[in-house]
């Protein structure tokens, strides 16, 4: 399928407004704060390397995510992130002795999630219609897709528009793609409202059983929770399967929704991320600011 030829009902990605905008500058503050990170460099000299004084690079924090740079660097520490793998481990205990809900919740948005059926995995979607869109959120522009029944695909942009929805009609090639910025911006601003909502998203979801677990497993995480792929392993019900956890992330297509930034290494240090280590940090100091952790 030639993603051009799209029905679309939008053209164009709406230039982010509110935190969003800012994240660009986020970013590169972490990957200045990563580079150096052994001599703990002071807000006047990360300030410096994102060209910006130290007093506006203090707002931008406040506006983003709520707190000032020196506390969200503390959330982004090895031994922070250790003291949530020890706290998490008794939070995961719990929740195996009473079994997962159907339902999970990602702050105030009550997650659900089903698979697709053997069947329209096997046809690549054939006969679907599949809407999808771009639209900002706080971490960058994001590429949202949905079917009748819930979204099947979240993926921030680490490409150009044609290389996304080529990517996403490559894997449901029997599908429709009907492209719809506005109603993308409309399920991008419940899933990071500007103030605190009540909603309910749906999830539908391609991958084996085991996958399915792994991330049925892990939507049941805590806003601003961090898990180790051990924990993750127990909890799915297979505590020697570490490196199959890992290929279930890498396989993992509904981004943020199925939270796996949240899974991090025993060491405390945050790992790969199919999107960017520099976003997976912003997502965990943005969670944990959000999550008052």
């Amino acid at each position: 399928m030639d993603p051009a030829s799209f029905s679309r009902t939008e053209a164009s990605v709406p230039e982010a407004a509110g935190p969003g905008r800012h994240y660009k500058t986020i970013a590169a503050a972490i990957a200045v704060i990563r580079a150096h990170a052994g001599a703990q460099p002071t807000l006047e000299e990360i300030a410096a390397a994102v060209h910006l004084s130290p007093f506006h690079l203090q707002r931008l924090f406040a506006d983003w995510a709520g707190i000032s740079p020196k506390r969200f660097l503390q959330y982004l520490t090895k031994e922070y992130a250790k003291r949530r793998l020890a706290a998490a481990a008794d939070v995961l205990s719990v929740a195996a002795d009473a079994g997962l809900s159907s339902t999970s919740r990602l702050h105030d948005l009550m997650v659900s999630c089903e698979a697709m059926t053997p069947g329209e995995i096997k046809s690549g979607g054939l006969g679907m219609e599949i809407g999808c869109g771009f639209a900002p959120s706080p971490f960058g522009d994001a590429l949202v897709a949905w079917t009748a029944r819930g979204v099947c695909h979240f993926a921030f942009c680490i490409a150009d528009e044609a290389a996304m929805l080529a990517e996403l009609s490559a894997r449901w090639p029997g599908a429709t793609l009907m492209r719809d910025d506005a109603r993308a911006g409309t399920l991008l601003r419940q899933v990071f409202p500007a103030t605190p909502t009540r909603g309910n998203i749906h999830l539908v979801l391609r991958g084996t059983n085991f996958q399915i677990k792994v991330w049925e497993a892990l939507i049941h995480t805590e806003f601003g929770e961090v898990v180790s792929y051990s924990q993750l392993a127990r909890q799915a019900g297979a505590p020697k399967a570490q490196r199959a956890v890992g290929s279930a992330l890498a396989a993992n297509s509904v981004g943020f929704l199925i939270p796996c930034h949240r899974v991090i290494r025993e060491s405390g240090e945050a790992g790969d991320y199919r999107w960017g280590s520099d976003r997976k940090l912003a997502l965990l100091g943005w969670e944990a600011a959000r999550g008052g952790m």
